[in-house]
């Protein structure tokens, strides 16, 4: 997409506004355990099934939840999958998540999912509503590449992490917000099809996008 069509929109949520998440996964245990991580990271959450609104701003799914059709096909969703990495978001699906991805990237996915940004791990990136911060450099999707395609923005970032900057620091050394740091970290996780920061990491230093 042209970059002409993706522009930064100075609009922050209010700070009052808290995200609602609707979780559906078919392990009560760990939807549960990433309701409280959730909430902790300032999310609302609430379970499938809970007799509570199943209204939400964005969803965390597993496949079983796909399949039963349990959050409606306007609700943007981020994906736990065993297959992460392998498959393109397609659909109401606009990231996907390793199933054993921790609340943090998780919470992060689900604010990039809820502002409409689609990130798969070849490297295609796309806005498809408002993006509050600063939104990703294009990039040109190649099925044929085996490495991550990351943008020069994310790369900034990637090595950083790599230098063990917490995003905070990411912020301050790139000039960009905190909000926005978090974003492009996640995005460069998804694209890696890492767990976390660590695992990202290990993955980009075994495609040689980092060196350490």
């Amino acid at each position: 997409m042209p970059s002409s069509a993706v522009q930064t929109i100075a609009r922050p949520e209010p700070a009052s506004h808290r995200l609602t998440v609707l979780i559906a996964l078919g392990d009560a245990a760990r939807a549960e355990q990433l309701a409280d991580a959730l909430a902790s990271d300032g999310l609302l959450p609430t379970l499938a099934g809970s007799g509570m609104s199943q209204v939400a701003d964005v969803a965390l799914v597993d496949e079983a939840a796909l399949e039963s059709r349990a959050v409606s096909p306007a609700t943007p969703c981020v994906l736990l999958s065993r297959r992460a990495g392998h498959e393109r978001p397609a659909g109401n699906v606009l990231a996907m998540l390793p199933a054993s991805a921790d609340g943090q990237l998780i919470a992060a996915a689900l604010r990039l999912a809820a502002s409409g940004y689609r990130v798969s791990r070849v490297g295609q990136s796309e806005a498809h509503g408002d993006f509050h911060g600063e939104p990703s450099e294009d990039e040109t999707p190649d099925d044929n590449q085996p490495r991550a395609a990351l943008s020069p923005r994310e790369a900034e970032v990637l090595a950083l992490l790599a230098e063990g900057a917490p995003n905070k620091v990411i912020a301050r050394r790139l000039n960009i917000s905190v909000h926005t740091a978090k974003f492009h970290v996640a995005a460069i996780l998804i694209k890696l099809g890492a767990a976390n920061r660590t695992d990202a990491i290990a993955i980009a230093m075994r495609q040689g996008l980092v060196l350490v």
